[in-house]
């Protein structure tokens, strides 16, 4: 099953950078995250094979595709019964069933009471030990799509430290400078600095952007002060939009819960795009995102997997999907997709009603 059955005139690259300049292109471009379970059911219902990923991006006209030098030294922690460790950064996780499948939830944190002589001697990867000589080949197989270095998880430090020390440690580790939290911050985004520079220097200019992440706010407000942002957050922060910059790339960020308090500092720094837009969040609903910010940062999600397409009909997904592009369309600057992965309690007939009501609604011209 087609959904996407008009190429369009622009490339998915062009569509993509068009949009990020905050220009019209001739359709929103768009974009497809999910977990397991949903994404299993969705390629079914579109006659896929459950590996078949590049199919379902043609069949809904996805846009993006991410590249990443792979891991080629060896594990650095030790697996545990009944746990997945991760063999780089040893962050432990646990599965846990539900009514609709299951997850695997963080859990342990070996890091928690660490003090900073701990940190130090914690195992983390080089980054010489990464095949940064495969990154143009996998440029050139994703050549028909908008190509991506990093991810959500790229820069981030709330969210990721906490894997590893937990959240509530790690917003006392800010909030006091304690050395300990602040040394694995650093370990961690100075590791992750060098990884992206070389990934991006050998793809040779067949990179087109940088995705990073931070998760900023709750559902009702923000994590953490504006003051602890800029005093720091954003100076990590800025040091990814450097390397972004150096190659003359644009920079899309993360940001879940209620986020938009930080975006006017995201636009200082030089961000060009804001990714996952909870509607139900604060000062998140579309329409005050577009009216606040659009013409200077472009918009990525905004597709709540919390409302309509988990609970509603096909029908009521449809109508949520049109409204959110009539507000988000006029001008440029939005990519239609979810606000996170869509979820393994989402209906597979809601999340295909979701992706044609993009296919339909979602043209300029």
């Amino acid at each position: 099953m087609m959904l996407m059955e008009n190429a369009g005139r622009f490339s998915s690259k062009e569509r993509v950078m068009l949009t990020f300049n905050k220009s019209v292109p001739d359709r929103v471009p768009i974009n497809y995250l999910a977990n397991s379970g949903i994404d299993r059911r969705f390629k079914a219902v579109l006659g896929l094979k459950p590996d078949d990923n590049l199919g379902l991006k043609k069949a809904i006209g996805v846009d993006f595709a991410g590249v990443q030098a792979g891991y080629t030294g060896v594990r650095l922690h030790s697996e545990i019964p009944g746990l997945h460790v991760d063999p780089l950064y040893g962050i432990r996780r646990k599965w846990i069933e539900h009514e609709t499948g299951g997850y695997w939830d963080y859990c342990d944190f070996p890091l928690q009471d660490a003090l900073i002589e701990e940190i130090e001697k914690w195992p983390l990867p080089s980054p010489d030990d990464f095949d940064y000589a495969a990154v143009p080949g996998a440029c050139k197989k994703n050549q028909e799509f908008a190509v991506f270095a990093g991810g959500a998880g790229t820069g981030d430090i709330i969210n990721s430290t906490g894997m590893l020390r937990g959240m509530e440690q790690v917003l006392v580790d800010l909030i006091t400078e304690e050395p300990a939290g602040l040394r694995l911050i650093q370990r961690k985004a100075d590791l992750q600095l060098e990884i992206l520079f070389r990934t991006i220097e050998a793809a040779e200019g067949l990179i087109d952007f940088v995705w990073m992440g931070e998760d900023l706010g709750s559902q009702k407000a923000p994590l953490i002060s504006t003051e602890l942002y800029r005093r720091i957050i954003r100076p990590i922060h800025q040091r990814f939009i450097d390397v972004a910059k150096h190659f003359g790339l644009p920079v899309m960020i993360h940001t879940c819960g209620s986020s938009s308090w930080a975006y006017e500092d995201f636009i200082e720094m030089g961000i060009d795009a804001v990714d996952t837009l909870q509607p139900e969040a604060k000062d998140m609903a579309p329409e005050y995102l577009k009216e606040k910010f659009g013409g200077r940062l472009a918009f990525h999600g905004c597709v709540s997997t919390a409302g309509p397409v988990a609970y509603g009909t096909p029908d009521e997904v449809t109508e949520y999907c049109r409204h959110i592009l009539e507000i988000m369309m006029p001008g440029g600057g939005y990519c239609f997709a979810p606000t996170h992965c869509l979820q393994d309690n989402s209906p597979a007939e809601n999340v295909l009603a979701m992706y044609k009501a993009g296919a339909k609604y979602g043209w300029y011209e």
